[in-house]
């Protein structure tokens, strides 16, 4: 996780600077959501017709070394854009367009679940060089604000700084600006929200009694832009309330009669498409395969999280990376992993039987790759964790180039917990198997990662950081 970055906005720019760069905040992230669920409910007809209103930007992602993708896992870059030309020009002078705050969606295909890791503002990291583009002078590798790739080199400086800071490969990338985000708020009539305490912010244009109220467009911008007025004044204390907003809307969208109605529905998607800019590569199509594995999705398989991160030592109103935990997060985010907890397909039944333990489990374990005795060395570990490995060989008749761990028709919640404790497995159905299981490594093989049964690690990491679902994030206090 390293990199550099231009000298123009170095730690060392000043705090009048920052203190008029209003985020437009982690709210773009449920449109993301959002959409997914709500193109899913077998509206994809007309929502694919709306897709036609969306601004597209080329990204050259062949120009740099990437991460590696990981089948299954859809990770899309989010971005607020500052910019505040136009319609947007009432909302401040700051000049150029950059994201002041940004999140990874990354969502689970086969599990439905969906991960949002905010990337503070306030983060100084390394970032890579950017070679001038189109409308944009590049800049130089050197220490700098994770969001100021994009002031110098567009959105693909961008995404290349995130996928090299992280080591998360980036499917796509979505930006949404502040006048698509109130089109999007009023076309579901507003989010209901309670507010502690009142809160009067001239810099945010937000005025708010206290107290439990629905919260239209405007007053909704000015609470995911609001810093000096709420909390501690930090760029963390913000995100938290952004975090609360997120959930408050998806719970919104799927708790009112939005969901069954169709000028509703429709003005919404329109104020989104309308509003937002992808790359070329983010179709319809892609959007849809996300949309079908959110289509069953509960509030409590959406979490939020804030990237682990400490003080600078040098600059007490920036914040850095702490990185062992922020690779771990990472690392299971470019995995596709359950951070809820929730456990997806290894819940327990609801006739109150327990699930499959290692011990349960016979498998093959078969080897589709060039290294010899691999299989073997598999089969080790996997007996050392109790799993009950029948033979050891090469396939003849499955040959997936993605490691992949195939079983008999009944027998998920075994394939799930071999899949987990590998770490990088996908699972399949195939008739005629002589075990329960029969695992075939592919070229992508990474090793096992030993996670056990995956949902309680995983959700022990969000629980570390504080992360909260988007149903607990939705809940009115008031």
């Amino acid at each position: 996780m390293a990199g550099k970055r231009s000298a123009r906005l170095s730690s060392g720019s000043s705090g009048a600077l920052d203190a008029v760069r209003m985020s437009p905040g982690q709210w773009v992230a449920t449109a993301v959501t959002v959409l997914a669920i709500i193109a899913s409910l077998g509206a994809y007809g007309w929502y694919a017709s709306l897709w036609g209103n969306i601004s597209t930007a080329q990204v050259d992602t062949d120009q740099w070394d990437r991460p590696n993708n990981v089948e299954g896992v859809k990770n899309i870059l989010v971005l607020g854009s500052d910019v505040r030309s136009g319609e947007n020009a009432e909302y401040g002078e700051a000049e150029g367009e950059r994201p002041d705050t940004m999140l990874i969606a990354s969502v689970n295909i086969d599990s439905g679940a969906a991960t949002l890791v905010n990337l503070p503002r306030d983060l100084l990291v390394d970032l890579p060089a950017c070679d001038p583009a189109e409308g944009y002078e590049g800049m130089d590798a050197q220490s700098g604000m994770f969001n100021s790739a994009m002031t110098f080199g567009g959105v693909g400086c961008q995404w290349k700084a995130v996928e090299h800071v992280t080591g998360v490969h980036l499917d796509h990338f979505l930006m949404m600006d502040f006048v698509g985000f109130i089109d999007m708020v009023d076309a579901i009539g507003g989010v209901e929200m309670c507010i502690p305490e009142a809160i009067d912010d001239p810099k945010a244009h937000l005025e708010l009694e206290a107290g439990e109220q629905t919260l239209d467009g405007e007053d909704s911008l000015g609470f995911v832009r609001s810093r000096y007025a709420q909390g501690d004044g930090s760029d963390l204390s913000r995100i938290e309330r952004q975090q609360e907003f997120m959930g408050a809307m998806l719970r919104e969208v799927l708790d009112s009669e939005v969901m069954t109605s169709p000028p509703t529905i429709t003005n919404f998607i329109g104020a989104v498409t309308d509003s937002i800019t992808t790359d070329e590569d983010l179709s319809a199509d892609n959007m849809s395969e996300i949309a079908m594995a959110m289509r069953e999705v509960d509030l409590d398989r959406v979490q939020f999280v804030t990237v682990p991160n400490g003080a600078h030592p040098a600059d007490e109103n920036r914040i850095i990376l702490d990185e062992q935990p922020a690779a771990e997060l990472f690392e299971r985010i470019n995995e596709g992993a359950d951070m809820t907890g929730s456990g997806g397909s290894e819940e327990a039944p609801e006739d109150g039987t327990e699930g499959p333990e290692p011990s349960d489990i016979s498998l093959d374990v078969l080897n589709n790759t060039d290294i010899e005795g691999l299989a073997s060395e598999v089969d080790a570990v996997l007996a050392e964790a109790g799993y009950d490995v029948a033979s050891t060989g090469n396939p003849q008749e499955r040959l997936p180039e993605a490691t992949t761990v195939y079983h008999t028709p009944g027998d998920e919640a075994s394939a799930e917990l071999l899949a987990d404790y590998i770490g990088q497995a996908q699972t399949e159905e195939a008739e005629g198997l002589d075990q329960t299981l029969e695992l075939v490594i592919g070229a992508d093989w990474q090793g096992i990662a030993g996670n056990g049964d995956g949902s309680d690690a995983d959700g022990a990491i969000a629980e570390e950081l504080d992360g909260a679902t988007a149903e607990e994030e939705g809940e009115n206090a008031c």
